[in-house]
């Protein structure tokens, strides 16, 4: 069980964002909805993953390459006071980004949720997570691009990780969307609707103190 839990939360951390209607579901059925089709809501759903995902990933690379030149203590306070400063702002400006109109394909889809993940530090909350594995050195990350099949498993990893979450997320993201395109409709979400964006910013905060205590 110990060796699992880590997949368990990259799992639920997925959902918790796949159910946030900042990370794309919400957009997914205004497609729809504009185009009177449900196939635009399952069309627009690959991109929003795909986004999400390259999002994640930078994240995910950069504290790697953080572990592979800084002592770990050095990473974990630095991991920390981003996640905690990063989620403080978002409890100040809860306004969300917009970079694109309704009128998107995939790549622009894409490319928008790409940033709107980035904007609202989606990756950060796997940080404590990452600091969990073990890092692989400096001269590592230079040659796993001609040395793949010899790689250490830190890289395979994070690769991992971020495919556990992104999964979670497009299950999540999927069944949310379909559901209120089909039966909910989008006026619930003023009547019954929790504030995401306060949750969020608590999120980034929580894992900001795990970065330091795990």
């Amino acid at each position: 069980m110990k060796t699992l839990w880590p997949w368990i939360v990259l799992a639920c951390l997925g959902a918790f964002h796949g159910i946030n209607p900042g990370m794309g579901w919400l957009f997914a059925v205004a497609l729809g909805l504009q185009e009177k089709s449900r196939l635009a809501v399952k069309r627009a759903l690959l991109p929003i993953a795909l986004g999400h995902a390259a999002s994640i990933g930078v994240v995910v690379l950069v504290v790697g390459l953080l572990q592979a030149v800084l002592p770990e203590y050095v990473v974990r306070y630095l991991c920390a006071a981003v996640l905690s400063v990063f989620g403080l702002l978002r409890l100040v400006r809860t306004r969300h980004p917009r970079w694109v109109g309704m009128r998107v394909g995939f790549v622009d889809l894409t490319l928008w949720s790409f940033l709107m993940a980035s904007a609202h530090g989606a990756g950060l909350m796997l940080v404590p997570m990452v600091l969990q594995w073990p890092a692989a050195d400096a001269a590592h990350y230079r040659l796993i691009v001609t040395l793949w099949p010899q790689a250490a498993p830190a890289p395979m990893l994070l690769l991992a990780a971020v495919g556990v979450h992104t999964l979670s997320l497009f299950l999540v993201t999927s069944a949310v969307a379909l559901l209120v395109y089909e039966k909910l409709g989008v006026a619930f979400l003023r009547r019954a609707w929790l504030n995401v964006d306060v949750l969020w910013a608590a999120a980034l905060v929580i894992a900001g103190v795990m970065a330091l205590v795990l």
